[in-house]
């Protein structure tokens, strides 16, 4: 890993995370909508990168979110979990592009990207409220949950990413 790719990489995460627990963390629209934008790390990381590493930087951008939300490790569990995950969503959506060494997130459609990204909130969002909720009977409650909450997320996320990107002129 090149110093520039770590730097950069240290440098999302501690913005997602400092947006994430000072910002983000503090809104509640209509009593629940907590958008979590700290997603953008998994989005963003480099696909060629390490994936051990990538996963255990996923599961400690989690946990710290965790012990600043006061959530018992449940953002740790979903993100570790989209981690492990994110291999599989990426073969699934961008086909024989995703085996070439070469390929990049940002050289693929709007509509790849946009599908990756909300695949990736949305399953997210369902491990993190069924394990928030962890009760068959609640089912209802994490399905609503999941919609609204990752609808917020997604339009925040696009927003951010629409925000960062690096446009080709």
């Amino acid at each position: 890993m090149a110093n520039s790719t770590f730097f950069l990489i240290l440098f999302r995460f501690l913005l997602l995370l400092l947006v994430q627990v000072l910002i983000f963390n503090k809104l509640n629209y209509f009593g629940f909508i907590n958008p979590m934008v700290y997603l953008l790390f998994l989005y963003w990381y480099p696909i060629k990168e390490n994936r051990a590493l990538f996963i255990f930087l996923s599961f400690l951008l989690g946990l710290c979110v965790d012990i600043f939300s006061d959530t018992m490790a449940v953002n740790a569990a979903a993100t570790a979990t989209i981690a492990y995950a994110r291999p599989t969503l990426m073969r699934s959506i961008f086909g024989v592009n995703y085996e070439f060494q070469s390929f990049k997130i940002n050289n693929s459609t709007k509509a790849q990207q946009f599908t990756f990204l909300a695949l990736l909130i949305v399953l997210h969002h369902a491990v993190y409220f069924a394990l928030e909720r962890f009760d068959l009977t609640e089912m209802g409650v994490v399905l609503k949950k999941t919609l609204v909450v990752g609808l917020a997320s997604l339009i925040l996320c696009i927003l951010f990413s629409e925000l960062f990107s690096t446009k080709k002129e």
